[in-house]
């Protein structure tokens, strides 16, 4: 492709061959087509590399990239946004499915509010199927004007996929990207929201798969956890793993473009969240609030490639 496209999407993959087809035909099948796919190959060993060569063969906005050896999902998120091209940005996974006008109405929202620096719509959670099992509330206050209460919403809150909406790739430039301690899924968002407000589409666009071979399921250990985002990770101490999670805040607000008072009333939030953090784990709200639906919905008639598909 010789223009420039105006949106970006990223999508690290590892032995992703049960669910990838389904991603890629619903990115590809977007009402939005100005974009670049962008795909890392973390040196796959199941049938991932055949199947990304036989979408870039048939579609010119894919880039295939394949990593020599496994360099750990962090580094790989990272390596899709460096190879980026477009002022937006958006990760997509590939075990993840999306309704044909999310990009679409992500970015007429960004157009029409500047001050924003990332759009997301409202998320479910599918089954192996594919079927809708809950939908996910959002309970945080990210769309706040003010930066310390963007900041704090998102150290005491829980909800949401914002990691994966579209997001300005200027923005995204000026924070640490993916890193590699405990939550680092976590201080990426809140880096991104100190430097402008968050908004969503009201409606369940983004369907994220919830199944046995997850990585969330499949990584229990604080180190077996963080070894997934970067391998180097498994030498490291649970101790440093921890620690490094609140001291990734501090970093942050050192470098985002925050008033002396903004930055003194964040780290002032940063107190309180690690005071609660005393708290035993049963005795405090850590889940994402779901909301468990009281039948089965299919999301075929929504997202691209699903017709006609067999299970």
């Amino acid at each position: 492709m010789n223009a420039v496209p105006r949106l970006s999407i990223g999508l690290p993959v590892y032995n992703g061959e049960k669910y990838l087809a389904e991603a890629l035909d619903a990115l590809l099948g977007q009402t939005y087509a100005d974009f670049e796919l962008i795909i890392s190959d973390n040196a796959s060993t199941d049938g991932t590399e055949r199947i990304c060569r036989e979408y870039l063969a048939r579609d010119p906005r894919i880039r295939y990239i394949r990593q020599p050896v496994n360099v750990g999902a962090s580094p790989n998120h990272n390596v899709v946004f460096t190879e980026s091209r477009g002022e937006l940005f958006k990760w997509a996974s590939y075990d993840d499915l999306y309704a044909r006008d999310l990009l679409e109405r992500c970015i007429e929202v960004l157009d029409e509010h500047p001050d924003a620096v990332l759009c997301h719509s409202w998320s479910a959670i599918i089954d192996e199927a594919g079927d809708i099992v809950a939908k996910v509330g959002y309970p945080l206050t990210t769309d706040s004007p003010d930066p310390v209460e963007r900041f704090r919403s998102l150290l005491f809150d829980v909800g949401g996929d914002d990691d994966y909406g579209v997001v300005r790739a200027d923005v995204l430039r000026r924070t640490a990207l993916n890193e590699s301690f405990y939550h680092a899924d976590r201080t990426i968002v809140a880096d991104i929201a100190l430097h402008g407000r968050f908004l969503h589409v009201p409606a369940s666009l983004f369907f994220r798969r919830d199944h046995p071979d997850s990585a969330l399921r499949s990584n229990r250990t604080v180190r077996s956890w963080c070894g997934n985002l970067d391998p180097r990770r498994r030498k490291h101490s649970t101790v440093r793993l921890l620690a490094e999670y609140p001291l990734g805040y501090v970093r942050m607000l050192f470098r985002a473009p925050l008033t002396g008072g903004q930055r003194v009333r964040c780290l002032w939030q940063l107190v309180r969240w690690m005071t609660s953090r005393a708290v035993p784990p049963s005795m405090r709200q850590q889940d994402t609030p779901v909301e468990q639906v009281s039948e089965v919905v299919s999301v075929s008639k929504v997202v691209a490639g699903q017709s006609g598909r067999i299970a």
